[in-house]
């Protein structure tokens, strides 16, 4: 099977390794990963790498994301979600105007505190399993950014909310910040993945759609090339007298190429990210790989070429 990403829709009750675990074993393919973790009852967007499009599975996790979320507040617990054991409980004695203005003062660029129910390692440990053995350690705040907050709805206790955000952002941690801005305590009560990049959940498909589609020899149709995640930088394509030298990943300068010049400003991903990376492809189509310029230099910074 050739390497690709699906737009897999994660739905409830699956945690993200149940997912990768699925796939394997219906798609009959060993290397295979996910691109960020989901909690068990979220749903939505889970982009799954297969073959060598597993080197993205690190540059997916780090796109920014899309959320819808229900809000409940007068409700605290240890995992900052509906699912976990409630540590408060208050009245909501909060007028609409004040959820507004309370949720309006997280956009921007703000430091979040991980919860304990985490994936994230402290010295070797995941955070999680320090809590299931009853420990609460000190975590570092981050800087996450919320670009966007739109409130869809307000019918006290709830708030329903669409979260645009950077990598890194916990949405749990946002739904616990808020109930304790409001004084009344929240937690998260469903959550929803509208997008990883460039991946919608308007075109991600079920795990039972995929066994459908695979055993009727159709994968195709919905394995996205690997390249499609670099659809926003620069593209490149290498002299084929400079062939051997790509495909064992010497480095190569702008002579090599085709056109022998490349305006990597121009590209939004690389003003974004402060970087100048360009797509490589041989002169018949084939993606070679993920390249950094480094002054003169075309460095591989990673390879993905396959001769199926």
């Amino acid at each position: 099977m050739k390497s690709g990403i699906i737009n897999v829709y994660k739905e409830a009750g699956y945690t993200s390794f149940d997912v990768v675990a699925k796939l394997r074993g219906i798609l009959h393919v060993k290397k295979i990963g996910h691109t960020g973790t989901l909690d068990p009852d979220a749903t939505g967007v889970l982009p799954i790498c297969i073959g060598k499009a597993t080197k993205v599975c690190d540059l997916l996790t780090n796109k920014d994301k899309s959320y819808t979320t229900t809000l409940l507040i007068g409700k605290s617990t240890d995992t900052y979600d509906i699912s976990g054991t409630v540590t408060n409980e208050s009245e909501v004695n909060v007028t609409e105007n004040e959820v507004i203005n309370a949720i309006n003062s997280f956009l921007g660029e703000i430091e979040q505190i991980p919860p304990m129910y985490s994936a994230i390692k402290i010295n070797g440990k995941k955070l999680y399993e320090l809590a299931r053995q009853g420990k609460v350690i000190d975590r570092q705040a981050r800087k996450v950014t919320i670009y966007n907050i739109e409130v869809i709805d307000i019918s006290l206790p709830r708030i329903i909310m669409r979260i645009d955000c950077s990598k890194g952002t916990y949405i749990r941690s946002l739904c616990n910040d808020i109930g304790e801005k409001l004084g009344c305590f929240g937690c998260m009560e469903s959550l929803v993945r509208n997008k990883v990049g460039d991946f919608d959940i308007e075109n991600a498909i079920k795990i039972e759609e995929i066994e459908k589609i695979y055993n009727e020899n159709n994968i195709d149709k919905v394995l996205l090339p690997v390249d499609y995640v670099f659809s926003s930088y620069p593209k490149g394509v290498i002299l084929d007298d400079s062939k051997k030298y790509a495909l064992n990943g010497a480095k190569l300068g702008m002579s090599n190429l085709v056109d022998g010049r490349i305006n990597f400003e121009l590209h939004e991903e690389n003003v974004k990210n402060n970087n100048n990376f360009l797509r490589l492809y041989l002169e018949n189509g084939k993606f070679v790989g993920l390249y950094k310029r480094v002054k003169d230099n075309l460095i591989l910074e990673k390879m993905f070429y396959e001769d199926i």
